[in-house]
């Protein structure tokens, strides 16, 4: 099965969501700020990678474009999409945006169509 990377900052939201993944039998590894995953981003190899927008030390857009240097797919995760990048309109092309509150079968959707 798929092995995702979930970074959420949001401790309810991040066992919510790795609870429904792993109940899907994806593999998932988490961490709750942009450094952690950067690090395993670093660490391992993934299938997908599904972030907050906005962490404590720095964006999930910056997150994305790690993972995108590393052929990795990337869904964004946020209840704010026109503010990702230090205040400004970030450029999202190329990434899937997902507008928080979603519903765990709206994140396994995505999930599923992201990976094919």
């Amino acid at each position: 099965m798929a092995r995702i990377l979930l970074v959420e900052d949001d401790p309810e939201v991040l066992l919510i969501f790795e609870q429904v993944l792993r109940d899907e039998a994806y593999e998932v590894d988490t961490s709750e700020t942009f450094f952690g995953g950067r690090d395993h981003l670093e660490l391992r190899r993934y299938d997908l990678l599904i972030t907050d927008g906005r962490l404590p030390d720095g964006t999930g857009i910056g997150l994305a474009d790690i993972a995108h240097g590393k052929n990795i797919p990337s869904l964004i995760v946020t209840g704010y999409p026109f503010g990702l990048r230090d205040g400004t309109h970030a450029d999202l092309a190329g990434y899937e945006v997902l507008r928080k509150p979603i519903r765990p079968h709206g994140l396994l959707e995505a999930v599923a169509r992201t990976l094919g």
